[in-house]
């Protein structure tokens, strides 16, 4: 079963056509993916030259954090605020994420999938929900430190990575990261 793949094929097919994509537009096509999809994709692709672009990490925290408290409320379909979801990203720079992406996506469905399933059970996506949260509020203040908003991004990649591929290795390395991004933000904070 390919299933991050299946998540960037997905990404890619949502700028198939169009010069610029809306966000919601990319909402819509991996929502069906699950939670963990959602909050990858946006804190991944801060992760790639699209995060260096001064503004950016902040609107894609902003977009994980909405759906980290849809999460802690326990919502199951997610939604995007109006001036979230007509947000757009130009296609190239779409697809140059897309291609940076692949290679991981391709090394996780070989790699992950179905392990210690009880650290990716509920209730954990709540409590990642929190987490997620706090790690969202690092981003802003960061941004003015040259691409220090990835530690925080990155670490949400692992979470949300740990849920789309129910590897409970994977969440208990993000947990540690998480503990390493607290303190990395902590001595970066300017």
């Amino acid at each position: 079963m390919s299933q991050a793949e299946d998540i960037v094929d997905d990404l890619d097919e949502a700028a198939e056509g169009q010069e610029r994509v809306r966000a919601g537009d990319i909402a819509d096509t991996i929502g069906h993916r699950g939670i963990g999809a959602l909050l990858m994709l946006p804190a991944a692709l801060e992760l790639t030259p699209v995060g260096g672009i001064p503004g950016v990490p902040t609107v894609l925290a902003l977009i994980v954090a909405t759906f980290a408290v849809q999460i802690l409320l326990g919502r199951d379909d997610m939604w995007l605020p109006d001036w979230i979801e007509r947000r757009r990203i130009d296609k190239s720079k779409l697809d140059a994420a897309v291609d940076k992406m692949r290679p991981a996506a391709e090394w996780a469905d070989r790699h992950l999938g179905r392990h210690a399933t009880w650290l990716v059970d509920a209730p954990a996506p709540r409590v990642v929900a929190v987490a997620i949260l706090a790690l969202c509020a690092t981003v802003p203040p960061l941004e003015v430190v040259p691409f220090a908003s990835s530690i925080p991004m990155g670490t949400i990649v692992l979470f949300g990575l740990a849920l789309t591929m129910r590897d409970g290795r994977v969440m208990a390395l993000a947990w540690v990261a998480f503990a390493a991004a607290l303190w990395g933000v902590w001595t970066l904070w300017p």
